[in-house]
């Protein structure tokens, strides 16, 4: 019997063509889903059938409550190599493999520089003025050079946003709870002595933390009224470090100048989420991750780990 095997969230139909899966073609069947199951009702129904599931990063829990009642899966890839929102303990008591792959840090860093620059120029503003006829500039750009770049993170992804703040001539200061002098001497950037003090200081302040019980919530209402009013915040981490309320509130009463936001409290966001009408919101949906390069690396490492398995040695072993 050929292995069922569900790819989850694959939104652009993208997960077959971006890797070559001939070398499993002949013991898989291989079903994509576009749509996204929020349901956990929906999505036990619809996967009850299959042996195998690949999920796109962290977008689709799978707790004890669902693995129970998928008596057929046996094999669960993430595209990853963490993955906080399976349940590892219950897999294992189900007999479930849990896999992952690797990931690039380069796309996030360059959607962080899309964001910061399209903050920094209007560039979603001018450019749907210039094509409704609108107003011939509407807007005065901030500037980079000279501007200080704060970054909550200088870790894979913050230290590669450093060296492009860096080379655009910013002053860079970065913090985080366990940061060190040696780790910001050696990224060629200033340790703040403390949140407060990047918060009051950075006229660009981009997240780059790994969710935790320490980070969560790290950014309230409190500390998002330390930011200049003249200040942009970018969020390409986890929604959850930022308090959403609290910078709807500030966007809604222009307490800050703008924030651009990659990833959210639920995912894909509903059509009447506040967030798709926020004022000074530049937002995107949750594309961090999404590059060619990346689903070639996702899917590759998914087809390998699929075939290891197959072959009776599970590979990149998760939990």
């Amino acid at each position: 019997m050929r292995l069922r095997c569900a790819l989850l969230d694959d939104f652009q139909n993208a997960a077959t063509t971006a890797a070559d899966w001939s070398s499993v073609a002949d013991r898989v069947e291989v079903v994509p889903f576009t749509e996204h199951f929020a349901d956990e009702d929906d999505l036990a129904a619809a996967l009850v059938g299959f042996d195998c599931v690949v999920t796109l990063r962290e977008r689709v829990a799978f707790p004890a409550s669902l693995l129970g009642r998928l008596p057929r899966l046996k094999l669960i890839v993430a595209t990853g190599m963490r993955n906080s929102v399976i349940d590892h303990g219950a897999a294992r008591a189900h007999g479930i493999t849990v896999c992952g792959t690797e990931s690039s840090s380069t796309p996030p860093v360059e959607l962080t520089w899309a964001l910061i620059l399209g903050l920094a120029r209007g560039l979603v503003a001018e450019s749907t003025a210039l094509r409704e006829g609108g107003p011939w500039q509407s807007t005065v750009g901030a500037d980079l050079h000279g501007r200080t770049l704060g970054l909550l993170g200088l870790g894979r992804i913050g230290s590669r946003v450093a060296q492009v703040g860096l080379a655009f001539g910013m002053d860079v200061v970065a913090w985080s709870h366990n940061l060190t002098r040696e780790r910001t001497d050696e990224a060629g950037v200033r340790l703040a002595a403390s949140k407060a003090e990047l918060l009051a200081a950075g006229d660009f302040v981009s997240v780059h933390l790994a969710l935790s019980d320490r980070t969560r919530g790290l950014l309230g209402a409190a500390e998002l009224a330390l930011l200049k009013p003249t200040a942009y915040l970018v969020n390409t981490s986890r929604a959850a470090i930022v308090d959403q309320g609290a910078l709807l509130a500030a966007l809604r009463e222009g307490r800050i100048a703008g924030a651009g936001v990659d990833v959210f409290d639920v995912e894909p966001l509903p059509a009447g989420h506040p967030m798709r009408t926020a004022p000074r919101l530049l937002a995107t949906p949750h594309l961090g991750y999404v590059s060619r390069a990346n689903y070639a690396r996702y899917y590759g490492q998914a087809v390998e780990n699929i075939r290891a398995y197959l072959d009776g040695a599970p590979i990149r072993l998760l939990g």
